[in-house]
Parts: structure tokens; sequence; C-alpha cells
């Protein structure tokens, strides 16, 4: 049974159970459930797909690089369109800068933990990000909870709209399986909002923030999405939301658990992961 079938099923005023638990019981998102597809003019949803793509390959290009590649492409556009677009897809160009478009200046922004540390084991630094999906006639947003040492997705939710809610979602459904050290993130006020930073306080795990503008002091996050742009979203049309996340599921498990990477020594990251539990538990 797909999302939308599942969706169908739920009759909110049909009896007195919380529509939470009917969710819960079909194994269905809340916020899916209330998912309405965003309206975006077709020539603008071009534009987006085509700076989603070059950015994955230069997440070094601003507005005037950008400009020049769709240009190039033969689209005519100005730089405050490709930056309000930008804006709208969540992204930013990792160079050094005075103001980030994401940030809250009323969030608490905290130390970059990992400058010198040595990452050697599993559950030693977990790291999170959120990246933009394409659809068709519509977009989303993707956010991933990742074990830095074994490339394992932990858990990711798929969103419609850049709050805070499916961060925090996809932050304590990794925390069922386990617990970090140290969990680093971007200054996107999504990362640092109170609900999310608390999460974190709450299971005593240090918190851990890029510097301003330094997207690759998270490299390892912006390697993880190059993948999943390429060997999936990329090769498909998402038709909507929920065809979005059924592809996304099957890719998840795949990169999880079949996926080789050369970073591990051919190995899996669900193996490594796990063996490292294992190990771990062990030594305790």
């Amino acid at each position: 049974m797909n999302c939308e079938e599942k969706k169908k099923l739920i009759k909110p005023a049909a009896d007195k159970i919380p529509l939470c638990r009917k969710c819960e019981l079909l194994g269905l998102a809340k916020s899916t459930y209330y998912y309405k597809p965003k309206t975006v003019n077709e020539y603008a949803l071009k534009l987006m797909r085509e700076i989603d793509t070059e950015f994955t390959r230069h997440p070094f290009y601003g507005t005037r690089r950008l400009k020049d590649h769709l240009c190039g492409l033969g689209y005519e556009v100005g730089r405050d369109k490709i930056r309000s677009l930008m804006i709208l897809m969540g992204i930013e160009a990792i160079y050094p800068k005075p103001h980030l478009s994401a940030a809250n200046k009323e969030h608490k922004v905290y130390p970059y933990l990992l400058g010198n540390m040595d990452i050697t084991r599993v559950d030693q630094v977990w790291t999170s990000d959120i990246t933009y999906i394409p659809m068709q006639g519509s977009f989303a947003y993707l956010a991933v909870v990742m074990d830095w040492f074994s490339r394992y997705v932990l858990a990711w939710e798929l969103s419609m709209s850049l709050d805070s809610g499916f961060c925090i979602s996809a932050l304590e459904s990794a925390l069922m399986k386990s617990t970090p050290e140290v969990f680093n993130t971007d200054q996107g006020s999504q990362y640092t909002s109170h609900g999310f930073t608390e999460v974190l306080k709450s299971h005593g795990v240090k918190i851990s923030m890029d510097g301003k503008g330094r997207a690759f002091d998270n490299i390892i996050q912006e390697r993880l999405w190059r993948t999943v742009k390429y060997e999936e979203v990329y090769l498909k049309e998402y038709e909507n939301y929920f065809h979005a996340i059924e592809e996304l599921k099957e890719y998840f498990d795949f990169y999880n658990n079949e996926r080789r990477h050369s970073s591990l020594e051919k190995q899996r990251p669900a193996e490594v992961y796990f063996n490292g539990r294992k190990a771990k538990l062990g030594a305790a």
C-alpha cells in the first residue's frame, strides 16, 4: 500500500481515535497526511532544477557563476531571481559572507568541535543536513541523519516546508537506534532551533556547528548529497511527494545495505555501522 492509499483510509471525524495514532498505525508520517503540493510556475521550477544540478556539482558557485551557467543554457535570468530561488531552495554558496539566509540571530550558535578530532568509530559523530528534491510541478526538502564514520544513514524525512519539525522527527528516529557523542550540523535555523537542540541536550549529546559559510566543515554530508542526486534523484522524475518517499525509501535501503563504498574498503555502510556497534558493546 503506497502513501496515497494510506492517506485515503484516514477519516479524522469518523471515530475518537486521534489522527496521530491513525497515522502511526498505518506507518504514515503526520506531515505526509497534511501534504499539499506547492505551486510554483513552470519556468521557475525549470530554473530550480538547473540550479540544483549545477550547485550539486559545484557547491561553491554563487549567483554570478550560476547566472553565467544558466545564460549559457539559453535562460534569460538575472542574479536577483537566482538569489530568490536559492533562498526558496534552502541553498547558498560555501564561501564566507556576512549573512546566511537560513540563520536565525535569536538562536544560539554552538562552536565547531571537529577541527582536531580523529573520527575512528561509529556513534562518535553524527551529522545532518537538508537538500532540495525536485518533483513534477513541485519540490520538497530532504533531511538526513548519518553516522560520520560508517556513512550509515540512520534516519531521513521528506518535507514540503523548511520548518524544523521534519529535522526533529529525523533526529528522534535516529536516536531510537543509538546515541552519538557529538552531533554536527550547519548553522541553519532548523538546527539552531530550541526544539532541535533541546532533543540533543536531553540525550547528553555534544552539539557542533560549522563555521559561517564553511560547508566543507560538513563535507561528508555534501558527498552524500552528490551520491543521492546522481544515483537516484536525477535518474527519475518523481510524480509527487508520495512517489518521492517510496523511491527514496528504496534507495536508502540500497545505499545502506548493498552499495559498497571505496572509503569503507568496499564494505557496506550497514555492516560497518552494526559491526562497530557490536564491537563497542562488547568492549563495554
